[in-house]
């Protein structure tokens, strides 16, 4: 069986070498002669996701070296698919809306008679507390009919019961129980983006056969929250291999926020790709 994996850039920035690993990981990944590596654009951030971006993201790939199998897959084209799946979501009443601004789940954590380290925390800091997940159905519309704006959060309690015991496959540890209560209610729509990581990630890897998933460690944890969905919404389950993170010279990871060097810069600068590679480990 031909392995089928992708590589999935957020079009909010310029690639950086650390974005290179990536894409060159995949596509080593998928390296027999039957195997396909597929190139997706995560674009559900309208606010941040530019068309020059997305050009310089195709021209950065192709001076790596590397081809796809089109088409390309553009999340911002397909919010229907999104839709649907949160649809079944609330259709098994797993999802509730939450009123609580950021800065409002912050005030509560604080207000909260636990001492600090009694606070459960997961991969993104402290748990969300729950405020909204019990009002009433009454309440809910009242807030809504006020224009009150809410993010779409998953019921983890109620999900976890009704998937059971998941077991998910990573390829350096091995066969991994499923623990998605980590990140408390995760949410999986806002107003103004109706589409989370979570959802559209988990959904597209569905629909385009993705068989391996690779990425940075940094969403190792992650793949327990998507392996919760894939059991709720009958998806495909895929293997994973999480790989090393490409780090600067105080051992920080490369961000686009922290202006990474891009390869648009290398590349003006006269380094090759060669060189690039080599740098990377992945050889001429």
């Amino acid at each position: 069986m031909s392995i089928t994996t992708r590589f999935a850039p957020s079009p909010t920035g310029h690639l950086h070498l650390g974005h290179a690993y990536s894409a060159l990981f995949a596509a080593q990944a998928s390296g027999d002669i039957n195997a396909r590596l597929i190139l997706r654009l995560e674009d559900i951030d309208p606010g941040r996701s530019k068309k020059e971006y997305e050009d310089q993201i195709f021209s950065d790939l192709r001076w790596l070296g590397l081809r796809w199998h089109e088409p390309v897959r553009r999340q911002s084209r397909h919010m229907d698919d999104y839709a649907s799946a949160l649809d079944r979501l609330t259709g098994m009443e797993l999802l509730y809306p939450c009123f609580c601004s950021r800065a409002a789940i912050r005030r509560e954590i604080a207000a909260s008679s636990s001492a600090p380290h009694d606070i459960p925390k997961g991969p993104d800091g402290p748990l969300y507390p729950g405020t909204c997940r019990d009002i009433t159905a009454m309440q809910r519309e009242d807030l809504k009919a006020a224009g009150q704006p809410f993010a779409l959060r998953l019921n983890m309690s109620q999900a976890m019961a009704i998937a059971g015991t998941l077991y998910w496959h990573d390829a350096d540890q091995g066969t991994l129980q499923a623990t998605p209560e980590i990140f408390g209610d995760v949410i999986v729509a806002r107003k103004e983006t109706p589409t989370s990581y979570h959802i559209a990630v988990t959904l597209d890897d569905h629909l385009q056969g993705i068989s391996l998933i690779t990425r940075g460690q940094d969403l190792f944890h992650a793949s327990h929250v998507h392996r919760l969905l894939q059991s709720l919404l009958d998806l495909d389950q895929p293997d994973y291999h999480h790989h090393r993170l490409i780090e600067d010279d105080t051992g920080r990871r490369l961000a686009k926020r922290d202006n990474a060097a891009t390869l648009m810069a290398l590349r003006a600068s006269g380094t090759t790709t060669a060189q690039v590679r080599q740098l990377l480990g992945f050889g001429p």
